[in-house]
């Protein structure tokens, strides 16, 4: 559904603390290689690279690279040499100003008020206040407002990947069947578990988890055979290396070419099943500590240390009894039978922003159409006029949507609307839109919902090369001249 769907998955839980350490945004990352520094007579001009009409300076550049080394000392993880740490940070902080520079052309913003609110959600999540947030973010060495600008990079980046990425993942009713059927069509519904057993100590509950890390070796599009080659004795000698003892952490900082790299490659703990299928099976009876070979994918050589597996633990029964749960859903009281779910059918009119049309004359524009809606004028005529989503032709039909389906502004203020009623003006990641609610009902969604499950985990799996894909897509269309680079490429 075009321009609507909620994220796959939000920045704000790589935020979340672990172990009593606070993940540091400073090291959400860009993703290109590592090369030689250039003599350094190239650099009197002050100017370490050029972003189509972005400068980044040397002095930025300096104070990004003691701020990422100061974050992979306090992480324990092993910095590599002076050149190449500059050069992996000015890779990150170029993807960043590409990403700036399309939410700009877009005109999505991040506001204070979403801001705060990612605070609070983080803080509330790991049951400190806003208060004890701080001084966690201080006591590991970041400025409050250093942190807050690189939340506000993470939010809009999650924007970006709403509004460009998850919408172009197609994932046909076939895709759905072949998977349900690899398996063995006994996927549970979500939150639909049977309720804890009593039990002398915690056990193992819901689906395994597995935390990967990654060393990325690239490999540029329409490569000659002979450059694959290469790439892969590249990745074969770094496996020989970790094989001999080498520090994965270090040899991913210094040498991958993932986004992660400076994170050492860690890239998170999701279910297995939610990992590319290239990887599930490369790491099927791999243990915790353990290597996979060199793993050959679309973007190059892979390889992949299984930092932690094992299962979510249930507590014991008087630990349950002392936590206070969230409200559950009413179809958790229910695991067996018909699962009732309102829907709603509506249609909107989405304004998207950009350069020219900014949020005050895409709010005006939906103004003045609400204005003659009222006035008696048809919704789905003037959204066949003026919607700019692919449910235009349809009069801005959406069909039956389901809890959840839409982003988060979006099902709020529908959710808000009687039957027959026209929204305000509402912002979302994707632009202004105006909402009319056509009419609702309770469908019993038993049935549908493995499906829906089923969808959401492909989805998981495809966004994160997508997203990669679309940030390569940026870089071959914008001017690069990297400074630390002696080929002096810029691409036009």
């Amino acid at each position: 559904m075009s321009g609507l769907r909620p994220p796959a998955g939000t920045v704000l839980l790589a935020l979340m603390l672990g172990s009593g350490v606070l993940a540091s945004p400073v090291l959400a990352a860009g993703k290109t290689p590592a090369r030689q520094a250039a003599p350094a007579q190239q650099f009197v001009d002050g100017i370490a690279a050029v972003v189509d009409h972005h400068v980044i300076t040397l002095g930025q550049l300096d104070e990004k690279t003691v701020t990422v080394r100061r974050q992979m000392q306090q992480q324990r993880i092993p910095v590599p040499d002076d050149a190449v740490l500059r050069h992996q940070v000015l890779q990150q902080m170029i993807n960043t100003a590409l990403q700036d520079q399309e939410a700009q052309r877009v005109g999505i913003q991040v506001s204070d008020a979403q801001v705060a609110q990612a605070v609070q959600s983080i803080a509330q999540r790991n049951r400190l206040t806003v208060d004890q947030l701080r001084k966690e973010i201080l006591g590991s060495g970041m400025d409050w407002g250093q942190y807050q600008d690189e939340l506000r990079a993470q939010i809009q980046d999650d924007m970006l990947r709403q509004r460009f990425v998850e919408d172009r993942i197609s994932i046909s009713d076939d895709d759905i069947d072949a998977f349900l059927q690899s398996q063995g069509d006994q996927l549970p519904p979500p939150q639909m578990a049977p309720e804890p057993e009593p039990a002398p100590a915690p056990v193992p509950t819901g689906p395994e988890l597995v935390e990967l890390a990654q060393i990325l070796i690239e490999v540029p599009d329409y490569a000659a055979d002979s450059v694959v080659a290469e790439k892969r004795q590249e990745a074969e000698a770094l496996l020989r290396k970790l094989k001999s003892g080498a520090d994965f952490a270090g040899v991913a900082a210094a040498s991958s070419n993932g986004p992660q790299a400076l994170q050492g490659g860690d890239m998170g703990i999701r279910p297995l099943k939610d990992w590319p299928d290239l990887f599930v099976q490369a790491i099927s009876s791999t243990p915790a500590g353990g290597l996979s070979g060199v793993i050959q994918s679309g973007r190059g050589f892979h390889i992949l240390k299984v930092l932690r597996r094992g299962y979510a633990q249930r507590p014991a029964p008087k630990q349950a009894a002392a936590a206070q749960p969230a409200p559950r859903p009413q179809a958790q009281q229910q695991p067996a039978g018909p699962m009732m779910v309102t829907q709603t059918h509506a249609r909107h009119i989405l304004i998207k922003t950009n350069k020219v049309v900014d949020d005050d004359k895409a709010r005006g524009t939906l103004e003045g159409l609400r204005q003659r809606i009222e006035h008696g004028e048809s919704f789905a005529e003037l959204a066949k006029r003026y919607s700019q989503d692919a449910s235009a032709q349809k009069g801005g039909d959406l069909g039956w949507l389901n809890p959840g389906e839409t982003v988060p502004a979006f099902e709020q203020a529908m959710n808000g609307l009687q039957d027959g009623q026209v929204s305000q003006p509402v912002k979302s990641p994707f632009g202004w839109h105006l909402i009319q609610v056509e009419e609702r009902r309770s469908k019993n969604m038993e049935n549908e919902f493995r499906r829906m499950q089923a969808r959401h985990e492909l989805m998981q799996r495809r966004i994160g090369p997508a997203y990669e894909d679309w940030l390569d897509q940026l870089r071959s269309q914008a001017y690069i001249d990297n400074r630390l680079d002696d080929t002096r490429s810029g691409q036009p």
